[in-house]
């Protein structure tokens, strides 16, 4: 049994309809996506800087790196530990994005780079800076041991100015975003975010 075609006002119908709902479709994936580009890294510091076990805020005599690293033989390792006070924003005017974490890399001139991932969700809002914290270290102990001096030294740089030096680079990778009533996942409309350090303490995007 045939079916009966539908009549040419029918389709003429339903034709605009089917443009609208495909554009729709398709003009709300890249609108979502632009969250991810033109997310920006607002602020970046550095907080509660510490070489294996002691404080650089609380006075650590750095000068004598050698007992420092005898002191911690016992542990198998001398971590430069460090907290990364970030502020993530979107441009004014955008609707609230969430944000299932990020992937992100860090690089310091001196050091080796390290990497990790924030797994906490993160709300996005125009005009709202989100502020997160990521802990980081680096090993001495793990690098060459001519090394150990600019590290020790990077590490009282970083704990009194607050900052990362110039020429750090931090990237991050979106994880999957939520808004206007979708859902993107990692990796699609989502591209790896970089910003170096300038001489002044800014933040210069990267391509």
């Amino acid at each position: 049994m045939m079916l009966p075609r539908p009549s040419p006002r029918r389709w003429r119908l339903l034709a605009p309809l089917s443009l609208v709902l495909l554009l729709g479709g398709c003009l709300a994936i890249p609108q979502t996506g632009l969250f991810a580009f033109r997310l920006a890294i607002t602020s970046l510091g550095v907080e509660d800087v510490r070489i294996g076990p002691y404080s650089i805020q609380a006075g650590l005599d750095t000068s004598d790196i050698t007992s420092l690293i005898a002191s911690s033989l016992g542990m198998g390792s001398l971590p430069v530990q460090a907290t990364l006070a970030m502020g993530l924003g979107l441009p004014a005017g955008m609707p609230a994005v969430e944000m299932s974490g990020f992937r992100w890399t860090l690089n310091v001139p001196g050091a080796e780079a390290i990497s990790g991932n924030y797994q906490e969700e993160v709300t996005l809002t125009s005009g709202d800076d989100a502020n997160l914290r990521l802990p980081v270290a680096f090993d001495l102990l793990g690098t060459d041991r001519n090394r150990l001096a600019p590290l020790v030294e990077l590490a009282s740089q970083m704990a009194s100015q607050g900052e990362l030096p110039t020429g750090s680079e931090l990237a991050i990778t979106p994880g999957d975003l939520r808004g206007l009533g979708m859902t993107l996942p990692a990796g699609l409309w989502t591209p790896t975010l970089r910003f170096a350090v300038g001489e002044d303490g800014s933040l210069i995007p990267q391509r």
